[in-house]
């Protein structure tokens, strides 16, 4: 069987998720949503990075009634949702509506509907059964390093007294200008106070994947508690996104801290530079590109996943988000009508990988 997909979105990963989309025998490209302008008539080919003579024999639109006509199967929604999660809610409640299955990396918090704004829920929910389908969020953290990852892991586990995981990453490849300097406050002076420090800005996002592993672990009683750090560079540096000048905010680190009968059991943290030796007294691994899971308990392990080499793992981390929502859209399409997670899906295997690439 074949799925008709409209691509929403044509950054990074939009533009792999039409490389791949075109490229997978049980998918066909039916349709390309892109915000600007220069984009729109475009082949989605040229979008995807392949050159000005390479052809998909789809044109990106700005139209989204033009899309929603075509009838896909599902929607890839992979445009920026950090400033804008209302506008993402409402497109999600539109193609719904119209029958149109969604996976997004949009709206991380979605990766555990029951740990989300609870009207947003609602009305998502209402819009599922309204239309007869499915919405499905997903990505590397949050969306599987932090939470689904964790749930396979506690498969080994008798008892656990807390789990950690760590995001161990250099944000200097990361290109995203309004992430970088508004999201996480990199380039900012120390007293200047970015989105993630503002209260319940990162449990939006990093609350559900910790309720969820509580959620399928048995947890009844959970308090969320969040914590953020920074420390400024020595020196001018110059990123993917930007410059970062010297004496501004050059390293981050945070947790959301999910705390049962007083103890911090299940955490997601974050430590993340912009150059290596920023905050070397911060958790360390072997290199960047590092997620790393600790477990306290009967047994006690840790298990550590890496992304491609010293100087790649940021792309082969974007590959690997956006292959998170691909490979779902089978299952995705084939679920009951509304909001599901990578907990209520069978395993999202890709389709013949050794056959293709």
């Amino acid at each position: 069987m074949s799925y008709r997909v409209v691509q929403w979105s044509t950054g990074g990963c939009g533009k792999i998720a039409l490389r791949v989309i075109n490229d997978r025998p049980d998918l066909e490209l039916a349709g390309v949503w892109v915000h600007g302008d220069a984009k729109a008539g475009l082949d989605a080919a040229e979008l995807a990075g392949l050159g000005p003579n390479a052809s998909f024999g789809v044109t990106a639109t700005q139209d989204t009634e033009a899309l929603i006509a075509l009838k896909p199967d599902c929607v890839v929604y992979t445009a920026s949702g950090e400033a804008r999660p209302k506008e993402c809610i409402d497109d999600f409640v539109r193609l719904l509506e119209h029958g149109i299955n969604v996976v997004n990396t949009s709206v991380p918090g979605l990766v555990h509907p029951a740990g989300f704004d609870a009207e947003a829920v609602k009305r998502l929910e209402a819009a599922c059964q309204s239309g007869g389908a499915s919405l499905y969020a997903s990505g590397i953290e949050p969306g599987f390093a932090g939470d689904h990852l964790v749930l396979a892991l506690s498969t080994l586990s008798n008892t656990i007294e807390s789990v950690r995981t760590q995001e161990i990453f250099g944000y200097e490849d990361y290109p995203v200008a309004f992430t970088i300097f508004d999201v996480f406050g990199f380039g900012k002076p120390a007293e200047h106070r970015c989105l993630m420090e503002l209260p319940g800005v990162q449990a939006s996002a990093w609350a559900p994947p910790v309720r969820m592993v509580a959620d399928h672990l048995g947890i009844e009683s959970l308090e969320i508690r969040e914590t953020y750090e920074k420390r400024l560079t020595d020196r001018r540096l110059e990123v993917a996104a930007g410059v970062i000048e010297a004496g501004t905010v050059g390293a981050v680190r945070f947790e959301t801290i999910g705390v049962v009968d007083g103890r911090e059991a299940i955490v997601i943290e974050h430590i993340n530079r912009m150059a290596p030796d920023i905050a070397p007294d911060w958790p360390t691994a072997e290199r960047d590109g590092t997620y790393r899971i600790l477990v306290e308990g009967d047994p006690s392990f840790q298990s550590q996943l890496t992304f491609g080499d010293a100087t790649n793992y940021s792309d082969h981390g974007m590959v690997a988000t956006t292959m998170r929502v691909v490979n779902a859209i089978p299952a995705v399409c084939a679920a009951a009508p509304g909001l599901v997670s990578a907990a209520d899906l069978p395993l999202t295997l890709p389709v013949k990988p050794f056959t293709r690439g």
